[in-house]
């Protein structure tokens, strides 16, 4: 292998190169140091080879080489009464690094109005720096080279932090900074802040997330009044819809992501659903969330209301994606002809800790795959015969109340269509309620009573 003398000749006999490209192909060399130290230090040497070649030799190769784009070997020759080369530009880089401050300058511009507390520097070459960084390791080697790019971001890093006060960081920078060299341009993209609560429905007909029209597919039309939506709220939208403002995040769009999700005509009460609001290119990242939680139900009293909100990160999104949630429902059951309480508690109890076949619910199938699914319901209990509120037949002790109407509670897991495990859609979900009664049946209401999630909490 050869040595750094061999090597940094080699490197000069390409063009004249600056002190940051010269010391850069021996970055794995003498830790603590930087680049443009190294190139100095080398340039230093080889000024100090070349004079002792001059003189005792007169052999001015190294330094006529050396003097454009080091200080040293000019006066040498000058000294020795020798035209010393004019200074040129270094031909790797095009002396990017004489102005690093125009780089710095333009991201610190872009950072203005933007809450963070650190940042991560990443650049895109031009084509002819990278091509000319190839060229120099096809003639001299990489074995103690850095990439051009990774001393640009360190560089142009140190100064936009010098200029802020704020820091580098690594891994999960709340500010990623890309360099087009280029185009001359800086692209600041800003990490979403994420915020974890629970949510309730408190009314039928609103969808969790936003519905585009069937119509115009989202594109607005006159069926939607132009808003291309199917629904004109959403749980996600009314959750959402402050960390728009300069308030909170005065984020560039806010995303909801629940755990799992429940029908548009569903109530979800109990302990609420697990969820998580991203606030995408926030321009605030710290706010108060209790005031963010009091408004949030204070704009929509009887709709939604919210609570827990407390910051967290991006993997808790995909925790919640993908846990397996217990879910609790209470079922309003309409039967085509009366069934008697006894009957009916028979048949919730064969559904106690068995696992459902399921296959695909025709409800469904035009935006679902047909498969076959299989879910454990762990128990089914009657909870009321006949109408709530009204003067009809209520639980009995002798367990012979005929009604067709049922109030019925299921635990089971996450993922089971609790409508079609009461009706059998059509044979499609065995064991059902409707099949082990023999007479058809259909939820007439449904809430979600809980939601458990434990291992994302």
């Amino acid at each position: 292998m050869a040595d750094i003398f061999d090597i940094s000749k080699l490197i000069l006999a390409e063009g004249p190169v600056c002190d940051h490209c010269m010391g850069r192909q021996f970055a794995k060399l003498s830790t603590g140091l930087s680049n443009d130290a190294r190139g100095r230090a080398v340039k230093l040497v080889l000024a100090m080879e070349g004079d002792r070649l001059f003189k005792e030799t007169g052999d001015a190769d190294l330094l006529d080489a050396l003097a454009p784009s080091n200080v040293n070997a000019g006066k040498t020759l000058a000294a020795a009464g020798s035209d010393a080369p004019a200074e040129e530009k270094c031909w790797v880089c095009g002396d990017i690094f004489k102005n690093l401050d125009f780089w710095a300058d333009m991201a610190v511009s872009k950072l203005s109005g933007i809450d963070y507390s650190s940042f991560l520097v990443g650049t895109k070459l031009s084509g002819l720096l990278s091509e000319n960084e190839e060229i120099l390791w096809e003639a001299c080697g990489t074995a103690y080279a850095e990439q051009l790019k990774s001393e640009l971001n360190r560089e142009i890093g140190k100064l936009i932090s010098g200029k802020t006060g704020k820091d580098v960081a690594f891994s999960n920078p709340d500010i990623m900074i890309t360099f087009d060299i280029a185009k001359k341009e800086a692209q600041i993209d800003i990490r979403s802040v994420y915020i974890y609560g629970r949510y309730l429905k408190l009314v039928r007909g609103i969808p969790q997330t936003k519905w585009p029209c069937r119509k115009c597919g989202g594109r607005g039309c006159d069926s939607c009044g132009g808003t291309g939506k199917q629904y004109q709220e959403s749980v996600g939208e009314l959750a959402g819809l402050p960390l728009l403002s300069p308030n909170y995040a005065e984020a560039y769009d806010v995303v909801f992501h629940g755990a799992g999700r429940e029908d548009i005509d569903a109530l979800m009460l109990g302990t609420g659903r697990p969820f998580v609001l991203e606030a995408k290119a926030p321009k605030r990242r710290t706010f108060d969330l209790a005031a963010l939680e009091k408004e949030i139900n204070a704009a929509n009293v009887g709709k939604i209301e919210v609570h827990g909100l407390t910051f967290c990160g991006k993997d808790l999104v995909e925790r919640l994606k993908g846990e397996k949630a217990k879910k609790t429902y209470r079922l309003k059951i309409r039967f085509e002809s009366p069934v008697t309480e006894e009957n009916l508690n028979h048949a919730l109890l064969q559904l106690h800790g068995t696992e459902i076949n399921q296959d695909t619910p025709n409800r469904v199938l035009h935006r679902r795959a047909d498969l076959c699914r299989n879910r454990t319901v762990h128990t089914a209990i009657l909870e009321q015969m006949g109408e709530k509120n009204s003067t009809g037949p209520g639980p009995s002790e002798h367990n012979v109340v005929e009604s067709c109407v049922a109030y019925v509670r299921v635990f089971c897991d996450g993922g089971l269509y609790v409508k079609e495990l009461t009706s059998s859609d059509e044979g499609r979900t065995s064991p059902s309620i409707a099949g082990l009664m023999g007479v058809g049946a259909k939820v007439e209401e449904l809430d979600v009573i809980d939601v458990e999630l434990d291992a994302a909490e």
